[in-house]
């Protein structure tokens, strides 16, 4: 059979304050804006590639639900308490923006489209390594050649999309070797970062993860696959993040390709398992709020090495009924 076509989760095109409201809502949740933090309508229209108006809009709405406020000075306080203004630097990292400018896409809007082809280049490493055009990528998506680019680096930045000669783009071949070693490689850094990690992660953030996880976990068959991510991304990004050694955590950014590969090969598959990676990631939260390192260290090694072995079995099945599809941007 053909590599099978996920369903369609085309979204309507939503303006550009609502875009940069979600994203800026979304990051200020999740921690990654301290409390306190001041931002100012210019710095956020700069990051985001937008005028101000928008960022205005977004701001008057964010307050409306109290995730900023005002204060009396020039523009917004991030955070639900009462703290001081801090005027630290207002930096990319803190919104998922490390690409630079993307006109508000990255958060939101041009979600759908980088999980449709993130979802095609996971497909093809399966068998082999393909080129992929940016100009027909931009052409098949309707998009301008930045768009794509940014698309692309996306893809490149958790090591499933490569340059190769001439700045070609390509995908990344994934056989069995190459998994084993990104599996061992998370095996033997991820525990390590975390222990060191257990004492530094702020208390309120680990508490958004454990309810979010027990969320996920309670409708666990309405989760989509954004939602996945952040799940995902708690745990194996943002609470490694607090790691002490920050060579570690650069070099484990090109393993990050290991959480998407289940999520789209098991949708592929003709009779999906549920996996049970919710549970495991609570069970590895729950040792952090109690600020057992070790604990959290060695749950997260075996559920590492649990995840190497279900990936690989995924695989092995999808490539036994799946043929290559063409795309009009890959050949």
């Amino acid at each position: 059979m053909s590599i099978p076509r996920a369903k369609s989760q085309t979204r309507r095109k939503q303006p550009a304050y609502a875009l940069i409201k979600s994203a800026l809502a979304k990051h200020i949740r999740a921690g990654d804006v301290p409390p306190g933090t001041v931002l100012s309508e210019s710095a956020i229209a700069t990051l985001f590639g937008s005028s101000r108006s928008p960022v205005r809009q977004a701001f008057e709405q964010l307050e409306h639900i109290g995730l900023v406020r005002r204060f009396d000075g020039r523009g917004v306080i991030a955070g639900k308490r009462k703290v001081d203004p801090r005027r630290v630097p207002i930096t990319p990292e803190m919104f998922g923006l490390t690409d630079g400018p993307v006109e508000a896409v990255r958060s939101d809007a041009w979600d759908t489209l980088y999980y449709k082809l993130e979802r095609e280049i996971i497909y093809r490493s399966l068998f082999g390594r393909f080129r992929v055009s940016e100009l027909a990528l931009a052409r098949h998506f309707r998009v301008g050649r930045t768009v794509a680019r940014n698309l692309l680096l996306r893809a490149q930045a958790i090591g499933i999309l490569e340059k190769g000669a001439k700045a070609h783009w390509y995908v990344v071949p994934l056989d069995e070797d190459r998994l084993r070693d990104i599996f061992e490689v998370r095996a033997t850094l991820e525990p390590l970062l975390l222990k060191s990690a257990a004492a530094r992660i702020p208390t309120a953030l680990l508490d958004r993860m454990a309810e979010r996880l027990r969320e996920g976990i309670q409708f666990r068959s309405r989760v989509g696959v954004g939602e996945l991510d952040e799940i995902e991304g708690d745990l194996h990004i943002r609470c490694l993040g607090y790691g002490i050694n920050r060579e570690m955590i650069e070099a484990l950014k090109r393993t990050h390709c290991a959480f998407v590969i289940g999520k789209h090969i098991q949708v592929a598959l003709t009779a999906p398992q549920i996996d049970s990676f919710m549970d495991e990631h609570l069970v590895i939260i729950e040792a952090l709020r109690a600020r057992d390192g070790d604990t959290a260290a060695a749950t997260l090694r075996r559920h590492i090495e649990w995840s190497h072995s279900k990936v690989a079995g995924w695989i092995a099945e999808f490539r036994a009924v799946n043929v290559i599809s063409r795309v009009p941007y890959m050949a």
